[in-house]
C-alpha cells in the first residue's frame, strides 16, 4: 500500500509541476487590458449586438451601460428580442429612452428559429445583418450578452487593443456574479478551469492552435467576420465563442483577457443554476466522446483529488513520502489558483477546497453526458439542442 500511494502521489505531483511550469502560464491570470487605453487618431464605428430572450430582469442595466460608454467614435446599440415573453423589449426600450439616445439604439423583433441554428446565434446573425444594412461605416461588432454591465471605458479599451495590435477579435471574460456562498466556491473555479483548458497566453500567441473567446464580450472586426462566412458559418455551434475564435484565428489574430471592471449581473440562485450552466456544454466540449469523458473524469480525479487522498491514506498507513508528495502537489494547486481568487477578491483559504470543487465539476461533466444520451443536451431558455456542433 505505501508504495502504491507514493506512486499515485508522485504522479499527481508531476501533473502539477507540468501545469505550473509548462502549461502556457494559464494560472497567472495576467492577460488584462490597460486601465487607461491609448488614444487613436481615428476611432472606428462600432455596433453592439445584444441577443436577448427573456432577459427583462437584467437587460436594462446592460443597455444603460452601453449607451453610457465614453467612446469618441460612432457607436450604436442593437437589441434583438428573441421571442421573449417577459417584456424584455419594453425594458430595453425604456432603458434607452432614459439615456436619451434614440439615434444610437435600435430594437429588432427576432424571427422564428430556423432548423439547424442555435437561438443565440440566430439572434446575433439578425442583429449583424440589420446593422450592416442600416448603419453606415460599421467596422467592428461588439457581440455581448444581455446580462453584462460594461465599464464606462470598456469599449475604448477593447477597440484600442484591436486597432493598435491589429487583432481580428478581442474578447474579455467579464467578472461573473460572485457574491453568495455557493458562488464564491464555484465561480472562481469555473474561471480557473476555463483558463486551464484554454491558456490565454497561448490563445493570444500567433502560431499556436489554442483559440478561445468569452461570449459575453467579443469585439469582432467586420471584414474578419465576413471572411469566415459570418455568424452563419457557426450557426449550430453550442460553444459558439470558442468556435468563432478558432475560425478567426485560422486566418487572423485574436486576444482574450480577464476583465477587472465589466461584470455579469446575473446571480446564480443556488448550485442548480451553476450545475445547469456547466452541464449544458461540458459534454459538447468533449466532442460527445465516451472515451474523452472517461479520460477527463480520470484526469480530474487524479489531478485534483489525488493529493488529498494520498495525504489522508498516507497518514493512515504511515507512508511519509506519499504525504510529502501530496502536500507539495496540493500547495502548487493552491498557488496556481491564488491569482484567480485575487481577481475575485477572495481570501487564499478558498484554495484549500479546490479539490472538492473539482469533484463537483466532475459530476457536472458526467451529468452533461447523461443529459445528452437522454436527448436533453444543451437545454437553454426553453430550447433543447441535440447533436449540435461543439467546434
Amino acid at each position: 500500500m505505501p508504495e502504491g500511494l507514493t506512486a499515485i502521489a508522485a504522479f499527481s505531483l508531476l501533473i502539477w509541476l507540468y501545469l505550473a511550469l509548462f502549461h502556457g502560464r494559464y494560472w497567472r491570470a495576467d492577460q488584462r487590458l490597460p486601465q487607461n487605453p491609448p488614444e487613436l487618431d481615428q476611432w472606428p464605428a462600432v455596433a453592439a449586438i445584444i441577443p436577448a430572450r427573456d432577459e427583462a430582469d437584467v437587460i436594462g442595466e446592460t443597455v444603460r451601460s452601453l449607451l453610457n460608454q465614453d467612446y469618441p467614435g460612432k457607436f450604436n446599440v442593437v437589441v434583438v428580442d428573441d421571442r421573449s415573453t417577459d417584456g424584455t423589449a419594453e425594458v430595453a426600450q425604456r432603458a434607452a429612452d432614459e439615456m436619451a439616445a434614440p439615434d444610437r439604439f435600435a430594437m429588432i423583433e427576432g424571427a422564428s428559429l430556423p432548423q439547424g441554428w442555435s437561438g443565440k446565434l440566430w439572434a446575433l446573425d439578425q442583429g449583424v445583418t440589420w446593422a450592416s444594412q442600416n448603419l453606415s461605416g460599421v467596422e467592428y461588432f461588439l457581440l455581448t450578452d444581455a446580462d453584462i454591465a460594461h465599464d464606462r471605458l470598456a469599449l475604448r479599451r477593447l477597440t484600442s487593443k484591436a486597432v493598435l495590435e491589429r487583432h481580428d477579435l478581442v474578447s474579455l471574460m467579464v467578472l461573473l456574479h460572485c457574491k453568495n456562498g455557493i458562488e464564491r466556491f464555484l465561480i472562481p473555479a469555473f474561471v480557473y478551469f476555463f483558463q486551464q483548458l484554454y491558456p490565454f497566453p497561448e490563445a493570444n500567441q500567433r502560431g499556436r492552435k489554442v483559440a478561445a473567446a468569452a461570449g459575453g464580450c467579443m469585439l469582432v472586426r467586420r471584414p474578419a467576420l465576413e471572411r469566415v462566412g459570418g455568424i452563419q458559418s457557426i450557426r449550430s455551434a453550442l460553444i459558439d465563442d470558442c468556435t468563432l475564435a478558432a475560425a478567426i484565428k485560422a486566418t487572423g489574430t485574436i486576444w482574450i483577457g480577464l476583465a477587472e471592471d465589466s461584470r455579469s449581473i446575473r446571480p446564480y440562485d443556488g448550485i442548480g443554476e451553476i450545475w445547469d450552466m456547466v452541464a449544458r456544454t461540458a459534454y459538447t466540449q468533449l466532442r460527445y466522446s465516451p472515451l474523452y469523458l472517461v479520460g477527463t473524469v480520470f484526469g480530474l480525479i487524479v489531478t485534483y483529488l489525488g493529493p488529498v487522498v494520498t495525504i489522508v491514506l498516507g497518514l493512515m498507513f504511515g507512508a511519509g513520502q506519499a504525504i510529502a508528495f501530496g502536500v507539495i502537489a496540493w500547495a502548487i494547486m493552491i498557488m496556481t489558483y491564488a491569482p484567480t481568487l485575487k481577481l475575485y477578491r477572495l481570501p487564499f483559504i478558498y484554495g484549500l477546497v479546490l479539490p472538492f470543487v473539482a469533484l463537483l465539476y466532475t459530476a457536472m461533466t458526467i451529468d452533461s453526458a447523461k443529459r445528452h444520451w437522454e436527448g436533453r443536451g444543451g437545454a437553454w431558455k426553453g430550447r433543447t439542442y441535440t447533436n449540435i456542433e461543439g467546434f
